[in-house]
């Protein structure tokens, strides 16, 4: 009987294998190598955390923007390595024969999974940041340092498996509630339960593959990790529905209130008062725009979009009623929004016969979802203080 898998024909192991173990041969006879592990092991305890905000600072430094090649590429390769050094772990913890050469990459995998979980985490979060208010995405900025307390639990021998697991579904689900929006060209609902069930489908065969090498070979055990996945699947889909989850691949980059808005050529020339300090502090913080028999007000903004994606976005305007003490609808505007465009996809609304007092325009998605949002105060206009509006080009 024949065999198409390429093998070594020295060791008659995959080709994979024994590459990696000849690199790992040669790095073991590397003085920087045997100083590095041995650093590595004295300060076990330490490293973790420190390689946990290496990543996050490489993000910081590298990350560019949602639907970007490169980034997706990098956070796809973190996403496979993650999925790689959880499996070593996880076959280490529970005793199973390893490789020479994955028994020494083992060693490295509580370090590996720390750089490549931080790496992944906070560039989802910096996506979400962009993408929502920071009230909105301050959730998923709890999950990051929840990440962080629960480190020490991830290591413990008993409870690590269950945490792996979840952190892993995580992972995969986050990176591609951002990827296929962009693969597809749209969003929404659908879009959000198609990513989360092809998570639950990697997640389950990875399982049922480490079931298979003795892992979660009880029962209950292996029971125990899918209602871990089902939980976590459910408790996003009810982040989604209550509007707790950033509308990603969506991200806010200018939004503002204008007394005018003009295209000219390829720009747009926004017509903006000055505002005195006093004044400032004089409306609670809120930019006062003094409103005159006649006039209109206009919200401009721009909303980064990937390449292909196609979608519509409306401005809500709100005014605040002192005596109900609530914020009362007085329009809601659509307009689509066409992805490609680095400065962001343009779009105005405006309103007329506005009374003083406290406005606001939310910046949302079709479904609700907000993206941003933009306070100001009507204030009541005469000839001793209405300041000069100034243009200014927004490319």
């Amino acid at each position: 009987m024949s065999s198409n898998r390429a093998v070594d024909s020295a060791s008659e192991r995959p080709i994979g294998l024994a590459l990696l173990g000849r690199l790992m041969r040669g790095l073991a006879q590397s003085p920087r190598y045997r100083l590095a592990r041995r650093w590595y092991h004295r300060h076990e305890t330490l490293a973790p955390p420190l390689l946990f905000f290496g990543g996050v600072s490489w993000d910081v430094l590298t990350l560019q923007r949602i639907g970007a090649l490169l980034d997706n590429v990098v956070l796809g390769l973190y996403l496979l390595l993650l999925g790689g050094f959880v499996v070593l772990a996880l076959l280490d913890r529970h005793d199973r024969p390893l490789p020479p050469s994955l028994q020494a990459l083992s060693t490295w995998s509580v370090g590996a999974i720390q750089f490549l979980a931080g790496g992944l985490f906070s560039a989802y979060v910096i996506y979400y940041t962009r993408s929502a208010s920071l009230t909105t995405a301050s959730l998923f900025l709890l999950v990051l340092v929840a990440l962080l307390v629960l480190n020490e639990w991830v290591w413990d021998r008993h409870r690590s498996g269950y945490l792996l697991v979840g952190l892993y579904f995580l992972a995969v689900f986050c990176y591609l509630t951002f990827l296929l929006p962009v693969l597809l060209g749209t969003m929404g609902i659908w879009v959000f339960l198609t990513s989360g069930l092809l998570s639950v489908g990697i997640v389950t065969g990875l399982l049922i593959a480490l079931r298979l090498q003795g892992v979660f070979a009880r029962l209950r055990s292996f029971v125990g990790a899918l209602c871990m996945v089902g939980l976590l699947f459910g408790g996003l889909v009810t982040f989604y529905v209550q509007h707790w989850i950033p509308p990603v691949p969506l991200a806010l980059q200018h939004v503002g209130v204008y007394h005018d808005v003009e295209q000219e050529g390829s720009a747009f020339v926004l017509w903006q008062e000055r505002a005195s300090p006093a004044g400032l502090w004089a409306q609670n913080g809120e930019d006062p725009f003094h409103y005159a028999p006649g006039d209109t007000v206009h919200c401009f903004t721009a909303i980064y979009a990937p390449t292909a994606l196609q979608t519509r976005v409306a401005h809500r305007w709100q005014r605040y009623v002192p005596s109900r003490g609530a914020w009362v609808n007085t329009d809601r505007i659509g307009y689509q929004v066409v992805g490609g465009r680095d400065g962001g996809y343009r779009g105005v609304t405006y309103k007329e016969h506005v009374s003083p007092g406290r406005w606001r325009v939310s910046v949302e998605t079709a479904d609700g979802r907000p993206i941003g949002r933009v306070h100001f105060a009507v204030v009541k206009a005469d000839s001793s203080d209405t300041p000069t509006a100034t243009p200014h080009r927004y490319p």
